[in-house]
């Protein structure tokens, strides 16, 4: 037991004890307290009497005695009987029921009791959920595992606040939960004790690359170039370095690195294509894309009186020979006539790049409710299966309905 429940516990006995002897006592009648007071009234008038004797201010002294003596048996009845009241302890057991009941139930609204509990209980998960995640074949923590993971690494970490593999681990739960402050502040803490640990290092240079702050990305370029030096063909570091320079729009830089990457891979390595497709995008928002379809979307007349409200305006290009897409946009309805361009960062998939194909098929679609599969009434428009050198640029005429 917890020493805040001790103290309540001790609190709430002696709350009830106090009720109990404060209603425990004998207390007199009104009727014993009255003659009490009669009777001190008289014995004080008696002394004034024998002063008032003294100094030869009252002569007939006995008789006064006398009066005084007969208004005092007025005042007290003989045959009135004075008994003591008992206030009986069976009487107080329904208040000390409601004093306890009162009390515990303020301290399980506002005393964070399922808190505690949740707390406690994490405390005694922490060896069970540790050993599950350090097994790879055991399975993956759900997410309510991992927040009751990362409270008993907390809570362990207040006494022993130099485990380095435990800030390690609470950073590694903050950045799967998407809690970038728990990361950060955890493997900070873990770089300010191991400055050379490699993982400490890398780790706090991943979670300030995904920062939105450019003081925090640019802490991360110089972490990661210091490390590049020393171990230039780890790709984790050249993926960290490419993102990172990729986030401060240094897209020399980023292509640089992904290039690197590349001449590391296997040539059969599935990464590959992603990498590929990284460069087109980061060449095409460097403005230095150069395999661009211009396209240029106009409508028939009947199809400008039919424009649905909150349509969406889908683009796709095929080879013209396999009907799955090459590079698919997908736009609201706007004004018409409606230029565009599409390039390899539109590419559905990174092996099957715009600027790899020699012809191109180009079918513009007017979804009413935005649905990606053609439905019944939707305008549509096509090109014909057209050569194509990477600067070409078509016209397309929305002017037939989907059957």
């Amino acid at each position: 037991m917890s020493a805040f429940l001790l103290t309540l516990l001790v609190l709430l006995i002696a709350a009830c004890g106090l009720v109990l002897v404060a209603g425990g006592r004998r207390h007199p009648p009104l009727a014993a307290e009255r003659d009490a007071l009669n009777t001190r009234f008289y014995r004080q008038r008696l002394r004034e009497l024998e002063e008032d004797e003294a100094q030869g201010v009252v002569g007939e002294r006995a008789e006064m005695i006398r009066e005084l003596q007969q208004t005092l048996l007025l005042d007290i009845p003989e045959d009135e009987q004075i008994h003591a009241r008992t206030l009986s302890r069976w009487v107080l057991l329904p208040g000390i029921l409601l004093l306890i009941v009162v009390t515990l139930g303020f301290y399980f609204k506002t005393g964070g009791f399922a808190q505690v509990m949740s707390w406690q209980q994490a405390q005694l998960d922490l060896p069970a959920l540790r050993a599950q995640v350090m097994d790879p074949k055991a399975e993956p923590l759900s997410m309510d595992q991992l927040a009751r993971l990362g409270l008993g690494i907390r809570t362990s970490l207040q006494s022993d606040p130099s485990n380095v593999n435990d800030w390690l681990m609470l950073g590694r739960i903050g950045m799967v939960m998407n809690n970038a402050a728990t990361a950060t502040q955890a493997f900070q803490h873990a770089m300010q004790l191991a400055p050379e640990n490699p993982e400490a290092k890398l780790s706090y240079a991943d979670v300030l690359t995904r920062s939105q702050d450019p003081q925090n990305l640019r802490q991360a370029a110089q972490m990661l170039s210091e490390m590049a030096k020393q171990d230039g063909t780890n790709l984790q570091i050249l993926s960290l370095l490419a993102f990172n320079a990729f986030a401060r729009q240094d897209y020399d830089q980023a292509i640089a690195e992904w290039q690197k990457m590349l001449q590391l891979l296997p040539a059969d390595d599935k990464r590959s294509d992603t990498i590929r497709r990284s460069i087109e995008q980061a060449r095409t928002d460097a403005g230095r894309q150069t395999s661009r379809l211009a396209l240029n979307v106009t409508l028939a007349p009947e199809v400008e009186k039919m424009l649905p409200e909150g349509g969406v305006l889908y683009i796709s290009v095929s080879d013209g020979v396999s009907s799955v897409p090459v590079a698919v946009k997908k736009m609201p309805l706007s004004h018409f006539p409606l230029t565009l361009t599409l390039d390899d960062s539109n590419a559905m998939m990174p092996e099957r790049l715009l600027s790899a194909q020699h012809q191109v098929l180009v079918r513009v679609r007017i979804s009413r409710d935005g649905s990606a599969n053609p439905q019944a009434g939707d305008w549509f428009g096509t090109s014909a299966v057209t050569p194509f050198d990477g600067h070409q640029q078509l016209s397309i005429a929305i002017d037939r309905q989907q059957k």
